[in-house]
């Protein structure tokens, strides 16, 4: 697991990448899964396969004080499922909160256990976890697919403060639509721009020319597709941003 810390003057919260594959886990990989820490409170935002066994050798379970899962592909939740096991094993007491996109939990096979206390996310919609204030906003993609932007309860506005999360989209989708002020902007770039269109996704070009019209502060792409070569992805990123681009791999930490 890579140790590295990325960061950004004088903003406590960070960002650990649980994993950032695309569609599937590459070899030794994990698909979406992203850990969210700020003040006490901590937030797994994504669930994808092999990602619970990453949060357990980052922080304990029963710290996790919400999950958010963005859509119903299987990348994105399914190890959910294995969390749900651990909490029914485990003898912790109060339900976890999940703040799901619509169709997620009709699919999950443990998703009616008393340890799970679901609640569906829609474009506008806030939620507070903790010291968190979440804001949804719903992307260009096939079912419903809800965008996340996390801001720290009482910042006033701090624009080093905000992190965004695309989950997945296409292009008729923008980050400026979860408002000004996000400091890191971890948005899904999974091919690169001789694929452009496919599937709804992003480009690292669509991502980095995205994030230059919102002025977000930094960002940083995941969810690329695991055969696309990272260094073509990231070039044409880095284009497009006009500044340096992070790519997101298991065991990166950021500050935000």
């Amino acid at each position: 697991m890579l140790t590295s810390m990325d960061s950004a003057p004088g903003t406590p919260g960070t960002l650990t990448i649980l994993g950032c594959d695309g569609s599937y886990p590459g070899p030794g990989g994990a698909a979406s899964g992203y850990l969210v820490e700020q003040g006490g409170t901590t937030l797994w935002l994504d669930a994808g396969p092999g990602t619970f066994a990453r949060l357990q050798e980052v922080v304990d379970p029963r710290t996790v004080d919400a999950v958010v899962l963005s859509h119903e592909h299987p990348d994105h939740w399914s190890d959910l499922e294995s969390f749900a096991v651990w909490l029914m094993h485990s003898g912790t007491g109060a339900p976890v909160p999940v703040y799901a996109a619509p169709g997620i939990e009709r699919r999950a096979y443990f998703g009616g256990i008393r340890l799970l206390d679901w609640h569906e996310t829609g474009p506008g919609a806030r939620m507070e976890v903790g010291g968190l204030v979440l804001t949804f906003d719903r992307t260009d993609h096939g079912p419903p697919t809800m965008a996340v932007r996390v801001d720290r309860d009482g910042a006033g506005g701090d624009p080093a403060t905000a992190l965004a999360f695309s989950a997945d989209t296409g292009a008729e989708w923008t980050v400026a639509s979860l408002g000004e002020g996000i400091g890191t902007f971890l948005c899904e770039a999974t091919y690169t721009l001789d694929q452009e269109g496919r599937f709804r996704h992003l480009s690292g070009r669509q991502a980095g020319a995205m994030a230059a019209t919102a002025g977000v502060g930094r960002l940083v792409v995941t969810h690329r597709w695991p055969p696309v070569p990272p260094g073509a992805l990231l070039a044409e990123a880095d284009e497009a941003f006009g500044k340096p681009v992070h790519q997101a791999a298991p065991g990166r930490v950021f500050e935000w």
